[in-house]
């Protein structure tokens, strides 16, 4: 089976183009649902965190405070790449185990590989197509602000910390171009869709 990686920066829709494609039997793994798994309580990357940077970086209930976690790294350049260098390995290797994995049926020739660091990490190896997901980058402020109620200055943090809009639209092998009404965007993606059917035979 081909893998399809599907990327865009913060607030650029990933999560409308996914359901998109889910609606058409194709079947994907999120990094980011991936992320949080590897960090629950009683994983060895939980563990590690909370001796890295303290038992304060734990809610009450002993759960990963993903807020302090994120303040912490986007503040502390040292401290994102210690984080990185940690999970980025393990996310990987249950990214290829969920892909692979024979207990989900999936009728199509290729499943997606949903990652806002496709690009910036090593996954973008795992896939043989590029996606990426655009809007201008003022929309993604607005929709990250909107949806997460981070200020401007945590979200262009964050963006800042993705690769460039230019950048990541030049490695894509297809771009959705997300700051369309939904019945266009739905459009782009079937038109996709039966390039990669037509592609993966």
């Amino acid at each position: 089976m081909k893998i399809v990686g599907l990327t865009g920066g913060i607030g650029s829709g990933k999560s409308t183009v996914v359901r998109i494609f889910g609606d058409l039997g194709v079947h994907w793994v999120d990094a980011d649902d991936v992320a949080r798994e590897v960090v629950e309580p009683g994983t060895a990357g939980l563990a590690a965190i909370a001796e890295h940077f303290g038992r304060d970086i734990l809610q009450a209930d002993g759960a990963l405070d993903r807020a302090a976690l994120r303040q912490r790294v986007f503040e502390n350049p040292e401290e994102r790449n210690w984080l990185e260098c940690l999970l980025h390995p393990v996310i990987r290797e249950e990214l290829v185990r969920q892909l692979k994995s024979p207990e989900v049926p999936n009728s199509q020739p290729y499943a997606l590989l949903v990652s806002p660091l496709l690009l910036e990490t090593d996954q973008h190896e795992l896939v043989d197509r590029v996606v990426v997901v655009d809007v201008p980058e003022h929309i993604q402020i607005e929709r990250t602000m909107a949806r997460d109620d981070n200020s401007r200055v945590q979200v262009e943090r964050i963006m800042a910390a993705q690769m460039a809009r230019d950048e990541r639209r030049s490695r894509a092998d297809a771009v959705i171009d997300n700051n369309r009404p939904l019945q266009d965007v739905e459009r782009q993606v079937c038109e996709l869709h039966n390039r990669f059917l037509f592609e993966f035979r």
